[in-house]
């Protein structure tokens, strides 16, 4: 069952925000995500090494998982007609174990152009003190109501 909406560029208005919640993430999941990528580094699975030896606050949020996060919410939104094209964000806060992260974007500005319209979002990662950890921007293809789909493989516009 395709669970994805069908989202055109007209019916996205600058404003427009999206947002959903992780957690509170475990340390089940921390691991999990980390035997997933293959990423062994203790400050995700060794609570005394990470505290004592690191000197960290607790097991860290792997990167690649917050980036999992941004992605599957701007892939969701774009529906299964969208393509989520370009994602920028930096890590500038650590997010550990326990915390309920929210991912959110807004649409911040959206182009015209000749076969598909361009949405472009600002986005982040926040726990649940409001600490932002994770400012970004994405830019995400939709197709005109009345129009083609999108090319695939996805082609930049030219204009």
């Amino acid at each position: 069952m395709n669970t994805f909406p069908h989202r055109s560029f007209e019916s996205v208005q600058v404003g427009d925000r999206i947002e959903a919640s992780y957690g509170p993430l475990g340390t089940a999941h921390l691991m999990r995500w980390s035997a997933a990528m293959e990423n062994w580094h203790k400050i995700h699975y060794d609570h005394p090494f990470t505290v004592g030896h690191e000197q960290l606050p607790g097991l860290l949020i792997n990167g690649s998982f917050k980036q999992q996060f941004i992605v599957s919410l701007l892939r969701h939104w774009a529906g299964y007609t969208g393509w989520v094209w370009k994602v920028a964000f930096q890590f500038r806060a650590m997010n550990v174990a326990g915390e309920t992260l929210s991912v959110w974007a807004e649409v911040a500005a959206v182009r015209r152009h000749a076969q598909f319209g361009c949405v472009d979002l600002t986005l982040g990662i926040r726990n649940e003190a409001g600490l932002e950890s994770t400012p970004g921007k994405a830019t995400v293809a939709l197709p005109f109501a009345d129009g083609a789909p999108l090319p695939y493989p996805f082609r930049p516009p030219a204009d």
